[in-house]
Parts: C-alpha cells; structure tokens; sequence
C-alpha cells in the first residue's frame, strides 16, 4: 500500500558489542495515523524507538522524517523539526504549576533575553499572554483546569501523561513518539489519555507512533500495529489480525493474545 510516510526507518542497523539489538529494520510511520509497535521484551522496539528519536545513532541505515534525512540529530534538533516523544516516566518540572510546565515548553520566547525584556518590555508582555492563553486552551482541551495551578509535582500518574501530552501540543507537532504511555497510569485516567489522543489525531491531525505493552490500548488505538522479534519487524496489520496470528500469538505472546 502506498501513503504519505511521515517516518520511514530504512535498514537500521544497532549493536552493542557483539549483540545485534535491531539488525537491518525497515519500517514507516503513516501521516496522520496512529500507528503501534509491539513485540517481546528483547524484540528490539526500545532501541529502534530510541534511534527514531534520536537518543541512539544507528550504525547504519537511514531515519527519514518528514522526507529529510534526520540520522544521527539529536532529540532537540527533532523537537525543533516537529518531533516530539513523551516517556515511561513523566518528566514534569515538579516545582512549577501545571500551566507553567505548559509555558516552559515553547522555544525562543522574547521573555528569555534579557535585553529584549530591558528593551521591548511590550513585545515580551505581548508573546507571554500570548504562550499563556495556548497553554490554557492546551489545559481545557485536556481537561485538566481543575489541576491548571497545581504543582506539577503533586499530580497522580495519569495527570502527569496528560500534561505530557499537552506539552507536544504546545509547539504543534508532527508526530508525537508515545512511550509506554499506559505506565503507572489508573485504568480511569488511561481512558482519558487514550480519548485525548484519539481527539488530538481526528479532530488535530496528529500523528501518533506508540510503543506499548498494553494490548487493549494498542487495540484501540493502533491501525497499523508493527510487530517486533529478534530486531527486525515480523508482521504489520489491523490489530484483529495480529491477535489471530497463530504463528505470532504462539512464538512471540505465549497462549494468551493479550501478553506482550
């Protein structure tokens, strides 16, 4: 099938040592889908998520984004082209409230010079309320104006994930790298952060790449959903499919379709 690939890993290629954790991988990431990747502990994904986002270089083989070669740039040379990645465990600034962990994300802002606030006091007053009224709207949308001037380090897990969330949505990204997302998170609170990300992709136009362990969440949200095995992609499809795989549910689930 062909579409509009938004990430397209070329033959990447990652060892340590004598170990090949991903060898000669290749796989694409839709425009605008939300798309999952999965696997057995060992399978790889972590380490060719990390080579998408920058965290690893790959010893070979190219990561295309947005149709540029982006191999070997580091995590805030993506952040500046668009991409952006939340993780396992939230990195919120605890000391700060919710909507200012929203306001630090933005970069470049008039208020960080020193001159310019000395020098353009209107300009910098101007682009704050400006970063101010996002980072509201980014909170309403999320749901979380009950938590809007809380401190970031009282927030429960789930909280936390959203105002992750909210942060890509705070610089418009192209496609946002999900990372064990469902982690620590209570099943209510998860509903929520699965909505939100439905609402970001349908109604926003995100993109979604998400590695997670949680097949009820990769369910509902993943089509396509990529299967990772000994470091290199096995299968690819709806998720009714991969669940039905006997091969894959049998060499790679164990009996049970839901264990990742």
């Amino acid at each position: 099938m062909s579409f509009d690939a938004i990430i397209d890993v070329r033959g990447v290629t990652k060892h340590f040592g004598g170990l090949y954790a991903v060898s000669d991988c290749s796989l694409k990431v839709a425009r605008g889908s939300i798309t999952g990747l999965i696997g057995p502990n060992g399978a790889g994904k972590s380490t060719l998520f990390n080579m998408v986002a920058g965290t690893l270089v790959p010893d070979a083989g190219q990561v295309i984004f947005d149709g540029q070669d982006v191999t070997g740039l580091k995590p805030h040379q993506l952040f500046d082209r668009g991409m952006l990645r939340t993780f396992q465990i939230a990195h919120e600034f605890s000391h700060m409230t919710a909507l200012e962990n929203l306001m630090m994300v933005p970069g470049d802002q008039p208020g960080e010079s020193l001159l310019k606030t000395w020098t353009r006091p209107g300009m910098v007053a101007r682009a704050d309320l400006a970063v101010r009224q996002k980072a509201n709207d980014v909170i309403d949308f999320l749901k979380l104006g009950h938590v809007r001037n809380e401190l970031a380090g009282n927030l429960s897990g789930g909280q936390k994930k959203l105002l992750e969330l909210g942060r890509t949505m705070m610089v418009d990204a192209k496609v946002v790298l999900l990372d064990e997302v469902a982690a620590g998170v209570n099943r209510t609170l998860l509903q929520d952060l699965a909505s939100n990300i439905e609402r970001m992709n349908q109604e926003l136009g995100y993109t979604f790449f998400v590695i997670e362990h949680d097949m009820d969440l990769i369910g509902r949200l993943c089509d396509p959903v990529i299967v990772m095995a000994a470091g290199q992609v096995i299968a690819q499809g709806p998720m009714a499919e991969i669940r039905q795989n006997p091969e894959i549910i049998e060499a790679y689930f164990g009996a049970a379709p839901e264990v990742a």
